[in-house]
C-alpha cells in the first residue's frame, strides 16, 4: 500500500484544536475524506473520520489496522500540513 496524494485545508480558529482536514488517497485508488488534525498537549495528531453513535460515542468510519500504518499517514498529511498556507 502506498499513499498517492494528500490534500490539506489549514485553517485557524480561536480555542479551536482543530488545526485542519486532509484527505488521503492511496494506490491512486481510494480516496479517505475528512481526517482531522488536531493540536494536542504533545503536538499535531491525526483523527480518522468518525460518527456519533446513539449512545453518544464517536466510532471511526476508516481507520489504520495497525501502529505502521498510523504512523504513515500521520507522517504524510503532518508534512504536507507543514507546506500548506492558511486559508482565509
Amino acid at each position: 500500500m502506498k499513499i498517492t496524494s494528500v490534500t490539506v485545508r489549514k485553517f485557524e480558529r480561536d480555542g479551536n484544536r482543530m488545526k485542519g482536514i486532509a484527505t488521503v488517497v492511496v494506490d491512486d485508488a481510494f480516496a479517505i475524506h475528512d481526517i482531522r488534525i488536531i493540536e494536542g498537549d504533545n503536538g499535531l495528531f491525526i483523527a480518522m473520520p468518525s460518527r456519533k453513535t446513539a449512545t453518544g460515542e464517536y466510532k471511526d468510519i476508516a481507520h489504520p489496522i495497525n501502529t505502521e500504518v498510523r504512523n504513515m499517514f500521520q507522517n504524510a498529511i503532518l508534512e504536507e500540513y507543514s507546506k500548506t498556507s492558511v486559508e482565509e
